[in-house]
């Protein structure tokens, strides 16, 4: 798997189909510390916070790119996840920056067990940090604060079985 944006999977479909919507499949990560506070980073391309997320590469499993996504942006070790949301259709359509369209199909996943050693920047990252529920750090704006604030608030209504929106 490459990290080079280009040279992925979503990279040389967009080199293709321009700004058009595409439907990608992707996994946001929430990853507790043992203080029961929630590990985010800060995006390299915006200087936003937001939970480790990204992506499926071809020939990935979806659980093949939750550790992936977590050890390029964390430098942590996924050993157990547990499913605690989707997020598919029109509610979840976004454009980037760049004038992308992409209709949300996300994977939501509480990450159970890791190993490894936190890494604060990355190719994809400027910092890394745990954070208490009450002292989270800004967001971007708009849509992808929104969507924070509701995946945080169905990992906390989460009895069990996964929630489909």
């Amino acid at each position: 798997m490459s990290s080079n944006w280009k040279e992925s999977y979503t990279g040389k479909l967009r080199a293709i189909v321009g700004n058009q919507k595409l439907i990608i499949p992707s996994i946001r990560a929430v990853i507790y510390d043992d203080k029961n506070r929630i590990l985010f980073i800060e995006r390299r391309g915006n200087g936003k916070w937001a939970l480790p997320t990204g992506g499926i590469e071809l020939n990935e499993s979806i659980f093949e790119c939750l550790q992936r996504e977590v050890r390029e942006e964390t430098g942590l070790d996924v050993i157990h996840a547990t499913l605690i949301a989707m997020y598919t259709g029109e509610n979840y359509s976004v454009k980037n920056r760049f004038g992308d369209e992409y209709q949300g199909f996300e994977l939501l996943f509480r990450v159970d067990t890791w190993t490894g050693t936190i890494v604060q920047t990355t190719d994809e990252t400027t910092n890394i940090g745990f954070f208490a529920l009450d002292d989270l750090p800004p967001f971007e704006t708009g849509y992808w604060e929104n969507h924070e604030k509701e995946v945080l608030e169905d990992l906390i209504d989460f009895k069990g079985t996964p929630i489909m929106k």
